[in-house]
């Protein structure tokens, strides 16, 4: 009753706060069009057609009803190639955040409950990676090895768990000595059961916020590297290769642009406004 009560109170501050409503639907929306593109595309995605290349949206003159959103420049449904990626985005980002979210809370939980060598070890490494950019971490990495989907979420997972492990150990050494702690060393628990079960419980709130921020990033960072070649390949689509190979386009054909970068906007604004709610709540 308690849980259906808190649960009733969450939906009604939901329901007040709209722009965390509009946000918290187009990451529905977006995950709806991952999990139903098969049925939701009017077309398949890799399908070409030189005869209808570069028709403009439906409400255009010369637009097709069929083709809602127009087409590229080899005849493939702009509509449908929007749903599929966002099943790209929602793999690369959920991946990319598990995984560096699982790494970075590790590091972050021994560092700060060890404390010691331990600490100055782990928190070091971060340090020297954090001082070097992200992205031009990942342009690098990707340069040398073929780029594809696995390729991308490994190198962003390589260079986004270090702000779990920052705010893990921070929140670790700040309840590390608060009572409740203490009494489950003193009567015997391990380490691994302090870490685990008495002092990771008391991070969920703020993990899940960093990791929705981070899901942002992450979708950014894959569509950027998608644009400069390095990322997602084809015949996989993607909304940053979507813009990549639009450019061209861009004085005749401002759909092929436009489109995909709404989606991109969207999407990353919705993650945000979610985030700001959870963080208040």
């Amino acid at each position: 009753n308690a849980k259906s009560k808190s649960a009733s109170g969450l939906f009604h501050e939901l329901w007040r706060d709209k722009l965390s409503l509009f946000g918290l639907c187009i990451l529905l929306v977006l995950l709806i069009c991952a999990i139903f593109a098969e049925v939701l595309a009017p077309f398949d995605p890799g399908e070409q057609s030189l005869r209808a290349r570069l028709l403009p949206p439906a409400w255009l003159e010369g637009g097709q009803l069929e083709h809602f959103l127009g087409t590229d420049h080899l005849g493939r449904d702009v509509l449908s190639r929007i749903i599929y990626g966002s099943r790209v985005s929602l793999f690369v980002g959920t991946s990319g955040v598990l995984i560096a979210g699982t790494f970075g809370v590790m590091m972050g939980l021994f560092a700060g409950y060890k404390g010691g060598r331990v600490d100055n070890i782990i928190m070091r490494l971060v340090d020297t990676q954090v001082a070097f950019p992200s992205f031009l971490l990942a342009l690098l990495i990707l340069t040398v090895i073929a780029p594809s989907a696995t390729s991308v979420i490994v190198v962003l997972s390589i260079t986004g768990w270090m702000v779990y492990a920052r705010v893990t150990r921070g929140i670790v050494q700040s309840i590390r000595q608060t009572p409740y702690i203490e009494a489950a060393e003193i009567v015997g628990c391990r380490p691994g059961r302090v870490i685990f079960k008495h002092i990771l419980p008391n991070l969920t709130s703020p993990l899940l916020t960093l990791a929705i921020l981070e899901f942002a990033r992450v979708v950014l960072a894959e569509a950027s590297l998608s644009f400069l070649g390095l990322g997602i390949q084809p015949p996989l689509t993607s909304w940053g290769l979507d813009v990549a190979g639009g450019k061209d386009y861009i004085f005749n054909a401002w759909w092929l642009i436009t489109f995909p970068g709404i989606a991109i906007a969207l999407t990353v604004l919705g993650i945000n406004l979610v985030a700001g709610w959870i963080r208040v709540t």
